[in-house]
């Protein structure tokens, strides 16, 4: 009896469709590969139209989407590739093993590339921390990433980790891994003939994991625990060997294709191969490594980690075999390539699977959903009382919110991290950029990583488009051109019309960013049905962009102020309050009219703060984001371990001075000596000297004086 589509996750319109192309009906092993392959995790079928928004080329990208990651030129013949995976429904169910495993997905995402994994970020949106089952999913993500990063030994430089109480019961983890591989030496999933074999090398095949792709295509139980058998278990110590024997074999040119088994593994690794490549496959499911007895089509959609599928000339096999044997792990011819454009299984003697590859591991039909624009809310916004009269107001408030899980100092994540193995970690996990060190061309790296549901929540153009912005702008405070992006689109049900056109317009504010300053997309991830027990999360689209140094020797840091250095802001005075840190800790609720995205302005910005940097105008720089200026110049304060005292202009509103968050705004230390030239590199900007260096206190007249001390306790809270 074959399963109900509603057991595999078809709809009886697919199911019809499927029957229309085979012209027969799909047996049960063919059902359930389909079930998996046509899910929203492996197909994209409700976002695809809406991702073909995005920009792909530039002048910097050889490789874009299609690939297993994205390339870009870091020169000297070297590509830096990177990507950005979910692991978020996994994570929900079995923290430790679905962050653990997110981490060793995306590593062998780069591997595929040819690349070697050199640095590892990860994208958190964790519950409330005053919820004893949120904070206990949170410490298990935690341990996940760490326990397995640390063993395989790719440092985890940075990421982005945030808290609210949407994500108690669907915690997001969003692994990107970054590697360096030679330009002419990428490897491609398009490139099979007929005649190739395929060799499966890594672990044994298991029954860990089966049909999470699909599991990851719904929305959550409200008991978890049912779906822990589609959890997939780890083991970093067996990815190391791999990494280190797959690069092993393609350095020696043994190999003419590599995909990771990821998502629906053999199934979705193979399939993927022979529809990019334009032939078809044949797997002989008996001669799989197995831990147990399996059938066909649990060996096919099984997801058990640390395995790869490399494709190779005949007569390379048994060089590949020594290899393999020489680290110790699995290998084994399992299929070749034909010329019949079809996706087959046999079992011995019997074919069990066959289907066109393009509908297994190509595409399966688009669902268009409708889409309506929600209901305006209410708006009424709460009157925030402010007067000068009231000198403890405002530091008060910077206390608070440096206290905020969101604000505050994220250590008791990142030292779990070893964020130093391979020894190529500049600036370490606490910045809002990471940066490592590529040796073969002597060059740096630079990464960042931004969420903001807030914002998304408000507008989810402007939102989605100030949460890129939030990427670039360090990037360029610092010193680095960007290079590309990657992204991860978390939310809710596409089947919701209002969620659907909160995912469209927040696809259309990357994509116009994208597209504006000249950032292309090369490689991302979605991932939809992100609800439980009827709630769902925020918008929360993911970014992720790699940027390059022109110079080595100037990078500006945020932590690197003097005493007696002059404190400019550059950029406008007054920012927005919507979505802010500030409006939300006060109750303000949003404004009817959301915050601007002027593509002209932010070029402008990015133009000026990398001539700041390049030419060693300032002694210190930092990009104005969550809780804004007053929150930076704390930080400012705490990480430089010296003291500022502001001499504000009195016209100023400080309430959107300081707490107001959006635009390109950047907070600067300056040498007395370098003042004229810097100015003179902001003409054309807003920019105001706000105050000077110096002492042990954050001070501004009566309005506030918090010694340094107290800004840490908080900040450590």
């Amino acid at each position: 009896m074959r399963p109900s589509c509603t057991e595999v996750g078809l709809k009886e319109s697919e199911y019809s469709e499927i029957i229309k192309i085979l012209g027969r009906e799909p047996n049960f092993q063919e059902l359930r590969i389909l079930g998996v392959m046509w899910s929203e995790h492996c197909s994209y079928k409700s976002t695809r139209p809406l991702l073909a928004k995005f920009p792909n080329a530039g002048r910097s990208v050889v490789q874009g989407p299609g690939e297993n990651a994205g390339v870009v030129n870091a020169g000297g013949g070297w590509g830096v590739a990177f990507k950005v995976e979910s692991h978020n429904h996994p994570s929900a169910v079995a923290p430790f093993q679905g962050a653990a495993t997110g981490v060793g997905g995306i590593i062998r995402d780069i591997l595929a590339m040819g690349a070697r994994p050199v640095a590892t970020l990860d994208g958190l949106c964790l519950g409330d921390r005053n919820s004893a089952n949120a904070r206990s999913l949170g410490e298990g993500i935690v341990k996940g990433i760490a326990g397995y990063g640390n063993a395989v030994g790719v440092p985890t430089v940075g990421g982005k980790a945030i808290y609210d109480g949407c994500y108690n019961g669907n915690p997001l983890v969003n692994a990107m891994c970054v590697g360096i591989v030679p330009l002419d030496s990428i490897v491609s999933s398009k490139t099979a003939k007929p005649g190739h074999i395929a060799i499966l090398v890594g672990s044994r095949t298991g029954r860990d994991g089966i049909a999470g792709a699909a599991f990851a295509s719904s929305e959550l139980a409200d008991d978890t625990r049912s779906s822990r058998p589609q959890i997939q278990i780890g083991d970093p110590f067996v990815e190391k060997l791999l990494i280190e024997c797959c690069l092993d074999i393609h350095s020696r040119g043994l190999i003419v294709g590599m995909q990771d088994m990821g998502a629906a593994g053999i199934t979705s690794s193979s399939s993927e191969i022979a529809a990019k490549s334009g032939t078809g496959i044949l797997i002989r499911s008996e001669l799989v490594p197995l831990r147990e007895d399996m059938e066909p089509w649990e060996i096919a959609l099984s997801e058990s980690q640390e395995r790869m599928l490399l494709i190779a000339e005949p007569e390379n096999l048994p060089e590949i075999e020594k290899t393999a044997k020489k680290w110790e792990l699995e290998c084994a011819a399992i299929g070749e390539i034909t010329d019949d454009g079809l996706f087959v299984i046999m079992n011995k003697d019997e074919t069990v699977v066959s289907l066109p590859a393009e509908i297994v591991g190509g595409s399966c039909p688009v669902i268009n959903w409708p889409s309506r624009k929600p209901a305006r809310r209410s708006i009424r916004q709460r009157n925030v009382v402010f007067s000068a009269d009231q000198p403890r107001y405002i530091g008060d408030q910077l206390l608070g919110m440096l206290s905020d899980p969101n604000l505050g100092d994220k250590s008791e994540i990142f030292r779990q991290y070893d964020y130093m193995v391979q020894t190529n970690t500049v600036v370490c996990p606490g910045s809002a950029i990471s940066v490592i060190r590529v040796r073969e061309n002597r060059k740096l790296i630079g990464m960042t990583m931004e969420v903001d549901p807030w914002k998304c929540d408000i507008d989810p153009f402007t939102g989605a488009a100030e949460t890129f912005l939030k990427a670039l702008r360090p990037l360029w405070v610092s010193g680095a051109e960007h290079l590309a992006m990657t992204n991860c689109l978390n939310f809710p049900s596409p089947e919701n019309p209002e969620n659907f056109w909160v995912i469209s317009q927040s696809v259309d504010g990357l994509a116009a960013v994208a597209r504006d300053l000249e950032c292309p997309v090369i490689s991302g991830n979605v991932s939809l049905y992100n609800e439980s027990a009827g709630f769902k999360i925020l918008p929360s689209p993911l970014v992720g962009v790699v940027g390059i140094y022109e110079n080595a020797q100037k990078i500006l840091r945020e932590s690197s102020a003097r005493d007696g250095d002059l404190i400019f802001l550059a950029g406008p005075t007054e920012a927005d309050l919507n979505g802010s840190h500030f409006a939300r800790r006060t109750w303000m609720e949003p404004l009817s009219t959301p915050f601007e995205y002027l593509p002209e302005t932010e070029e402008a910005f990015m133009r000026r703060a990398l001539k700041v940097s390049r030419e060693g105008l300032a002694s210190a720089g930092r990009a104005i984001a969550g809780g804004g200026l007053i929150v930076s110049i704390a930080k400012t304060c705490i990480t430089s371990g010296i003291g500022v005292k502001l001499d504000i202009p009195s016209s100023a509103n400080l309430l959107e001075l300081f707490f107001g968050e959006g635009g390109p705004r950047a907070l600067y230390s300056v040498p007395p000596s370098r003042e004229s030239e810097f100015v003179s590199a902001w003409s054309g900007i807003p920019l105001i000297k706000i105050g000077m260096t110096g002492g042990s206190e954050l001070s501004m007249g009566r309005v506030m004086n918090i010694p340094i001390q107290d800004l840490d306790k908080a900040w450590r809270k």
